[in-house]
């Protein structure tokens, strides 16, 4: 008690009446008396010496102060509201120990084998009111399945890094503040979110996927000849230029539906990428691209100005048919009213139109990955196609959005093992020429016949 009356100075009044009335709090509640360093950090950072801020109340400060994108802030919140504050929002932001993370991230877990078990019911019940035959059993299975959950997303590795994230940004604040001297989630470990490889659709894994209707993995590629396909079959769709732009220079969704005409330089082939559209709970906003490195130049090729060349033609088309019922927002990529092309309807639509062309499915995220495989596979360097796909770094461009098409792996498997000289090759090829070597060798071995018996004829010097 004499240390704690020694944090305030004699000659700051203020001061001693806060510490006397943390002791008073202290004596009426009947609480052990805080530690004098966690009652000094309070002192300095001007904190009450009586509340106990609990982590839920800290993070909803937190919160509130972030200056962030709309679409970052919503992840926040919905790290908090769904996962932290039910789970360790009753805590004191104090007493937060890694011991408490862990338990929070076993639950998780724990809670998705129910909410993958509930679906699997929810599922075969599903199946079963589909194929039951009799008016009464159908009844008693539609029944039951009222009765179920709705089917529910279980919480990914993924998520479940970005909650550790969220809650990790929270405490270094509190730390600065003075609040904690402790980040417990910088030291809770979790299962790594490993990022799937994406594979190429080749003939055996189509004919795998027509047999099965299982995807190899969740991110795949179209080969050369599919990509070219695909376009082919949408080169009267109002959107094909986009699709073709995505398709060879590797655009988010959301940064072509976001790219508006006075970023285009057709002249210099180019686009500026400056900003992008993002839906944020059903509403779509405007926002900067994804991360410093989004903002950039792409260069285009002659192909991809023809399209939207053509492209300004028709909408220009559009707007004159559409006559005061336009809606003008400046945008390259619009509907038929001149609105812009909303993220989700675009994923949707592609979808389809992947159907009727009966090619294997992928995402249109997966038409980016695509473009970085194709650069890759025409020798473009690394470096040139982190540029291209707005990568901040190197090692995402080569470990997650590149895959080998077979031919570029089978031309670098041969041009490896010709670096390997071998006796037994040239053995080989000595003993087993082709023809046309054969043909040589004999026309060789006549000539120096020749040769031989000249020599033999000539008179000795």
């Amino acid at each position: 008690m004499r240390a704690l009356l020694g944090v305030a100075d004699a000659a700051d009044p203020d001061g001693r009446r806060r510490i006397g009335d943390l002791l008073e709090h202290l004596a009426s509640a009947r609480e052990p008396l805080p530690s004098l360093e966690e009652a000094r950090r309070k002192f300095r950072s001007n904190q009450s010496l009586t509340a106990k801020l609990t982590v839920g109340e800290w993070l909803d400060a937190w919160l509130a102060g972030r200056k962030v994108r709309r679409s970052t802030h919503d992840r926040y919140r919905r790290d908090i509201e769904l996962h932290l504050k039910p789970r360790i929002g009753m805590l004191r932001i104090d007493r937060l120990r890694v011991a408490h993370l862990s338990e929070m991230f076993e639950a998780i877990v724990r809670r998705n084998i129910e909410i993958e078990e509930a679906n699997a019911l929810r599922r075969a019940a599903l199946d079963e009111l589909r194929t039951r035959k009799g008016r009464g059993r159908r009844r008693e299975v539609r029944a039951a399945v009222h009765e179920m959950p709705p089917f529910r997303r279980a919480v990914g590795p993924t998520t479940r890094v970005h909650i550790r994230a969220t809650l990790r940004a929270a405490l270094n604040d509190a730390i600065t503040q003075e609040i904690i001297t402790f980040n417990p989630a910088a030291h809770v470990e979790l299962d790594p979110a490993r990022r799937p490889k994406a594979l190429v659709w080749t003939a055996e894994r189509v004919a795998t996927f027509a047999a099965t209707g299982e995807r190899p993995s969740p991110v795949m590629v179209w080969t050369p000849e599919q990509t070219g396909s695909f376009l082919d079959h949408v080169n009267n769709d109002d959107l094909y230029a986009l699709f073709h732009l995505v398709a060879l220079r590797g655009l988010r969704r959301g940064e072509a539906c976001g790219l508006r005409w006075q970023d285009v330089d057709l002249a210099q082939r180019t686009i500026t990428v400056a900003t992008q559209l993002v839906d944020v709970n059903g509403e779509i906003v405007e926002s900067e691209p994804k991360s410093d490195a989004g903002h950039r130049i792409v260069a285009l090729d002659v192909e991809t100005v023809k399209a939207l060349k053509k492209h300004r033609k028709k909408q220009r088309k559009a707007q004159e048919d559409a006559a005061s019922a336009w809606r003008d927002v400046g945008r390259v990529f619009t509907r038929t009213t001149g609105e812009w092309v909303e993220p989700g309807w675009l994923s949707d639509h592609f979808d389809r139109l992947v159907r009727r062309a009966g090619l294997p499915p992928i995402r249109l995220h997966d038409l980016r990955h695509g473009a970085a495989t194709l650069a890759l596979a025409a020798g473009t360097e690394m470096k040139v196609v982190q540029d291209m796909l707005g990568h901040s770094s190197i090692a995402l461009t080569s470990d997650t959005y590149t895959s080998v098409l077979p031919e570029v792996a089978h031309q670098a498997a041969e041009a490896a093992a010709q670096l390997i000289p071998r006796q037994s090759t040239r053995r080989t090829a000595e003993h087993t020429p082709s023809t046309q070597g054969a043909d040589e060798s004999k026309s060789v071995a006549g000539k120096d016949q020749k040769k031989r018996k000249k020599q033999q004829v000539k008179p000795a010097a």
